[in-house]
């Protein structure tokens, strides 16, 4: 990862520079709403991960190391929404394909792998609502993640990366941001990448509340969602 870091550290010793106070107001922000979603969803969480078990076999939470701020792993969790021994070759093989500009939409429309023969019966139905990304509240107060930001790719993604599109690891990943209030995975790659870079140069604690304000009716039309 040594090698990322050297290609975004001017870009974030830029980012750096901005207001501390506003970092730490967005950072307060995520702890008391992430805390609170955390208390107020329990019986939710709990029931979709019973949901899951008898749909499936397998443990309910699906972890996956994920790039962050600055390049830097961590472990991302959500609800599994596949079989247990499903691979990953599909959707590498999917992605690196729309980084490197082979791949289009999809029938439907949108850029994002929806036809894929692993996801269960629930695991649809959790991924068109956005309710599979629940457990990466708890991302967001471990300070892994933060509740509005770019998503946070897997490492075969980002070294497939132009360099222009490292700035966006000058910020903590987020559970919604910019392109998922815009369109989803209605846009391309290359969109959605360009507002995650405008989320960065923009960032601050009343354009998180904005964008936490337009995420749930933009779930609730579930365009884009795969």
């Amino acid at each position: 990862m040594e090698a990322f870091g050297i290609a975004t550290a001017e870009q974030v010793h830029e980012v750096e520079h901005a207001s501390q106070v506003s970092a730490a107001a967005c950072r307060v922000l995520d702890v008391v709403l992430a805390a609170l979603l955390m208390i107020v969803l329990s019986p939710l969480l709990l029931a979709i991960a019973l949901v899951i078990r008898i749909d499936s076999r397998g443990w309910p939470i699906f972890r996956q190391e994920r790039i962050g701020r600055r390049c830097r792993p961590f472990v991302l969790n959500k609800f599994r929404t596949m079989g247990a021994d499903a691979g990953h070759e599909t959707h590498r093989a999917f992605v690196l394909a729309l980084i490197s500009g082979e791949q289009g939409p999809t029938e439907s429309g949108v850029f994002k792998l929806t036809e894929d023969t692993r996801i269960t019966r629930v695991g649809r139905f959790l991924r068109r609502s956005s309710l599979d990304e629940l457990p990466q509240l708890w991302n967001v107060l471990r300070g892994d993640m933060s509740l509005v930001g770019p998503r946070p790719p897997i490492q075969y993604e980002v070294e497939r990366y132009p360099e222009h599109w490292f700035g966006r690891f000058a910020v903590k990943p987020g559970m919604t941001g910019l392109w998922q209030v815009n369109g989803r995975s209605e846009l391309t790659l290359d969109e959605m990448i360009e507002l995650d870079l405008e989320y960065v140069r923009r960032r601050s604690a009343w354009l998180n509340i904005v964008i936490l304000a337009r995420t749930l009716p933009a779930v609730l039309r579930a365009r884009g969602a795969g």
